[in-house]
């Protein structure tokens, strides 16, 4: 069976083996989706559907007034098993602390672990679950982000934002009445989740042509028809309809199952991300308040965007670029990054002793692949980046940030985080290739700049 994105609703992804074009075989292990009107009352019956007894309900303060209450009711209900654990805060952050406190109140007679929430949630139930071999379920409480069917679970460990690999939920529900009455900059960040895409698309493609990267077009067509759909019913979010709720909605999870049949994040999560990830690391160890993932991720992008305009407009000198890299110090690179990484600093440190994504020989390398391929290198960009203007009107309308200065984050952190990001993942985006390139300190100053005045206007 072909994967046919144009023709498939969500359910047709659950239980196949797609063969692809890509030479490899695709499979979900998720087994219900369900995204509708009045989908919550319908938990219970998948729990028995699926074999389960006895129900670890995970919510926070917030996501159990929204939907978590009612799950419960549903199963104590219907004389269904059920521990229910409350997180007694409103911003919880995913790090050790959390999880022990999860594996302190959990029941070991439970079979199932059930989040009741978004990104934060899902993610610890997700690596939770996984480490104890058992299944999970997510219930959305709002449409703000694309990991719900995801493999990943991204948690602070160490004090470094790390991806672990885990598994996807057995079940995915998504109550449309109750996604529509999540506050507004939630929605908007999950249509700036997907926006994400067409920058890390592009990223992907890079990566497949400086380092061969395995790359699968019919992903690609997944994720680029979740972006179609949402980009179709965006104009429409005000309104919350239950059709433009739902859209949005099963744009993310398909972007999901697009990571899951993958067996990581690479088709939804590229520099604009891997700037996200510096900004929250950079704001927890100063104790502010978390900023949503997908409003960082839709700042991530503009800036991305116009990280790849200032590429275009580039002239490359290559024996420049090769004497920057012969140049390299590990010692001044690790000062550095003790400086912008702060208590993660040991982590990125003991990651490029491993990865060499810095080292001067390797950089060489992949300079004699981007000076044969910039030309298909610069036309893949011109047909995947979109427009700036496009991005900023969407988002504008949402009322969502454009400009990190914005968020909060001053223009010293804004060139930081273009020049150091790329240190968070071992993953090739524009970042490194501005690196390799020789350029991306100068890149990074002159992009902060433009934020900076563009804020002073």
């Amino acid at each position: 069976m072909q994967i046919e994105p144009e023709c498939f609703t969500i359910e047709d992804y659950l239980h196949h083996t797609f063969s692809c074009e890509c030479g490899r075989s695709h499979h979900t292990d998720v087994e219900k989706i369900l995204i509708s009107q009045g989908a919550l009352e319908r938990v219970p019956e998948a729990v028995e559907e699926l074999g389960y007894h006895h129900v670890f309900l995970v919510s926070d303060y917030n996501t159990y007034q929204a939907a978590g209450e009612r799950v419960e009711k549903l199963l104590r209900d219907r004389n269904q098993a059920c521990t229910s654990y409350v997180i007694p805060r409103k911003i919880v952050v995913p790090d050790e602390h959390t999880l022990g406190e999860l594996l302190v109140h959990f029941n070991p007679e439970c079979d199932l672990i059930i989040g009741v929430g978004t990104g934060t949630i899902n993610d610890m139930c997700k690596f939770l679950s996984y480490q104890m071999k058992m299944e999970y379920m997510i219930i959305a409480s709002a449409p703000s982000m694309d990991g719900f069917a995801s493999v990943g679970a991204a948690l602070i460990v160490n004090n470094l934002k790390t991806t672990y690999n885990a598994h996807v939920p057995k079940a995915i529900v998504g109550d449309v009445d109750i996604l529509a009455k999540a506050p507004m900059n939630m929605i908007a960040a999950g249509v700036a989740d997907i926006l994400g895409k067409y920058t890390c698309l592009c990223d992907w493609h890079l990566s497949n042509l400086v380092n061969g990267e395995y790359f699968c077009p019919v992903i690609e067509r997944m994720v680029r028809y979740s972006l179609k759909k949402m980009m179709e019913q965006v104009k429409n979010l005000k309104e919350r309809t239950p059709e433009t709720i739902q859209t949005v909605m099963e744009s993310l999870v398909l972007t999901g199952i697009a990571m899951s049949f993958v067996g990581n994040s690479r088709p939804a999560s590229g520099c604009e991300h891997h700037m996200s990830h510096y900004w929250e690391m950079k704001f927890l160890f100063e104790g502010r308040p978390a900023v949503l993932h997908g409003t960082k991720v839709g700042v991530g992008t503009m800036t991305a965007i116009r990280l790849y305009q200032k590429f275009m407009e580039s002239e490359i000198d290559y024996e420049e670029a090769v004497r920057r890299a012969e140049a390299f110090d590990f010692a001044e690179w690790s000062e550095n990054m003790k400086r912008t990484y702060g208590a993660a600093a040991d982590g990125v440190i003991a990651n490029e002793k491993t990865e060499l994504k810095n080292d001067p020989e390797e950089v060489k390398k992949r300079l004699v692949v981007i000076r044969e391929k910039m030309g298909d290198i610069r036309r893949t960009v011109s047909d995947l980046v979109p427009k700036e203007a496009l991005i900023r009107g969407i988002l504008k309308d949402l009322e969502a940030p454009v400009n990190p200065l914005e968020l909060g984050i001053d223009c010293g952190m804004v060139s930081d985080s273009i020049e150091v990001a790329k240190e968070v993942r071992d993953r090739y985006t524009l970042l490194q290739l501005l690196w390799d390139l020789g350029i991306l300190k100068t890149v990074a100053e002159e992009t902060a700049a433009s934020f900076q005045k563009e804020m002073e206007k």
